[in-house]
């Protein structure tokens, strides 16, 4: 909860043409799925270009955005018009002041006027996602379904990973998504699906509602025999598991090979070949299993 951020210099920054390059050449090998995010995506200067750049590739089947809805209401129309499909919102907390603790300086009043605007734009799919912490806002969680219910938007709860220091031990605050379950089922009809969003999460249907409820759990059901997913960062860096350091660094191929894409290609190709198993969270470490933020390489 206290990230210390430090913004790097602009020309160790992927630009937003090298963003666009990096996800076409994505889809020249195949991947029809691509989600922006962050940090924060919105923040991003001329962002809007990005968006409608990448959805010019027709290879690419659904565009996904995750933000911190602070920006939303700013873009819906942009979002809705560059072919984003479907939008996941973080939203840790219903209570003003604990989400300003929560995000540091976030302002829970633009985020639910970002949902509101979403909601009225209209996309195919709006979903808060949720990082429940013990003694922190794990109370919150019958009132955030019930919200998502109000909405008839769906909501996932993920479990918090050890990534970054974030100043207190997790042991303390790690809620597993089991527990969390059983407290919806106490309050909920909740009946199991076999829906797919083409990620890691479980769905439950609420019953005669049409709010969905996800469970992301990294720690209590490890899912990495399932992942295709990798992530690159605003570096130019590509991860191949939120859980691991190893990473291709595409930054100086982009830059060295302006007009030849293959030397990109060969690598994402190669890197396949070493993209790990799973992961190996710890909660018990005192230091985090991986130094890097969420916010580095994005969710």
């Amino acid at each position: 909860m206290n990230e210390d951020m430090n913004f790097l210099p602009r020309d160790e920054v992927l630009s937003l043409e090298e963003s666009a390059r990096i996800v076409k050449i994505f889809a020249s090998l195949g991947v029809t799925k691509v989600r922006i995010t962050g940090g924060e995506p919105l923040v991003r200067k001329n962002v809007s270009w990005l968006f409608h750049e990448i959805a010019k590739i027709d290879r690419l089947k659904d565009i996904v955005l995750t933000t911190n809805g602070s920006q939303l209401s700013h873009y819906v129309e942009t979002l809705k018009a560059s072919k984003v499909k479907r939008i996941n919102i973080s939203l840790d907390s219903l209570d003003p002041v604990q989400f300003e603790k929560i995000t540091r300086v976030g302002d829970l009043h633009k985020v639910l006027q970002g949902i509101e605007d979403a909601i009225k734009i209209g996309f195919d799919s709006i979903k808060l996602n949720t990082v429940l912490m013990q003694g922190i806002n794990d109370h919150e969680v019958i009132d955030l379904v019930n919200f998502a219910t109000e909405k008839k938007i769906d909501i996932s709860f993920i479990e918090e990973m050890p990534l970054g220091d974030i100043g207190h031990n997790r042991m303390n605050t790690f809620i597993s998504n089991d527990v969390v379950l059983k407290k919806l089922q106490s309050h909920f009809n909740l009946i199991p699906t076999t829906y797919s969003s083409g990620g890691p999460a479980k769905y439950w249907q609420i019953a005669n509602q049409h709010t969905k409820v996800g469970f992301i759990s990294p720690h209590s059901h490890n899912f990495c025999d399932t992942c295709n997913r990798v992530r690159v960062s605003s570096k130019g860096e590509l991860f191949l598991c939120l859980g691991q350091e190893e990473k291709i660094e595409l930054m100086p191929l982009l830059r060295q090979h302006l007009n030849d894409d293959w030397p990109i290609q060969f690598a994402i190709l190669e890197s396949m070949k070493i993209k790990p198993q799973g992961h190996d969270f710890n909660l018990e470490n005192i230091k985090p299993s991986v130094v890097r933020f969420m916010s580095h390489t994005g969710g």
